[in-house]
């Protein structure tokens, strides 16, 4: 009741809310979903953004048949996407989502894993492939998945400039550091991070690290049951954890004020500090 009314007190355009779900196979089921939390969060919050996961479109369980996984992937002018796209639109509420995209080779199994940025008036501002694939942990992301090919270029906002990378590339500071470079001053972060030995310590030090070392906010929205552990968090500018989920499906609503990251840069100019020239 208390972080409601502060946030109802602070700018609604500077609200995000992270939609820590937990995807199904098909789809058209997560669709409705995305239609349910959207009216609920709109009419309760008012955000200017909700964030969803990593490949929040499909999530089938972890040892399917990757013929089986990838033939729900769709292009970005399929069903799924044209459906968030209206949601977006109607709700009047900017949308980042996950999503299997088909790739332009017919011969090649696999699929692109997708996040689409969508702004208030159902129109796509920018899509980007995943780069850095997670072939970790016994996992080969690259059986599934073919790696994009260059990073999102951040993009001026109503809620500042955003940047965006998922899951995986968090473990690769230059990733983090180009968004930096770009102006970046939020970092989306959809991701489906998967449970196990240490991955909860091993997930919040990497954003933790990212945000401190960049001077910029991580909004991880993280997938949860099944495999994905949950346990979605915000990181401010000077490693603060500020909002967090649990293990289970909730909304997080979380306020970013940009104006944070001049204080701490003041404090803290490590980015201008940098030399450049000595690194390889």
């Amino acid at each position: 009741m208390i972080r409601e009314k502060i946030l109802w007190e602070k700018n609604m355009e500077s609200l995000f809310v992270m939609a820590q779900v937990a995807p199904t196979e098909y789809p058209k089921d997560n669709l409705e979903k995305a239609d349910s939390l959207v009216k609920e969060v709109a009419e309760k919050y008012h955000p200017g953004m909700i964030i969803f996961p990593e490949t929040f479109m499909s999530r089938f369980p972890a040892g399917t048949d990757i013929a089986t996984a990838n033939a729900v992937a769709e292009p970005l002018d399929g069903e799924f996407v044209q459906g968030m796209k209206k949601l977006a639109a109607d709700h009047d509420v900017w949308l980042t989502f996950g999503m299997k995209e088909t790739i332009e080779d017919p011969a090649d199994h696999r699929c692109y894993n997708t996040v689409v940025m969508v702004n208030n008036k159902g129109e796509i501002v920018q899509t980007y492939r995943k780069t850095h694939l997670y072939d970790a942990f016994g996992y080969k992301e690259s059986n599934e998945y073919k790696a994009g090919d260059k990073f999102f270029e951040p993009v001026d906002t109503p809620f500042g400039k955003l940047g965006l990378f998922v899951c995986y590339e968090v473990r690769f500071p230059e990733v983090a550091r180009y968004q930096k470079a770009k102006g970046a001053e939020i970092v989306i972060m959809p991701t489906a991070w998967f449970k196990g030995d240490l991955k909860s310590h091993q997930f919040r030090t990497l954003i933790t690290s990212r945000a401190l070392e960049n001077t910029f906010f991580v909004l991880a929205c993280d997938q949860c049951g099944g495999t994905a552990m949950g346990e979605s968090v915000a990181v401010d500018p000077m490693g603060v954890a500020f909002a967090a989920g649990n293990e289970r499906e909730e909304l997080i609503p979380v306020y970013v004020d940009t104006d944070r990251i001049k204080e701490v840069e003041s404090k803290l100019p490590s980015f201008k500090d940098r030399r450049p020239a000595l690194y390889i």
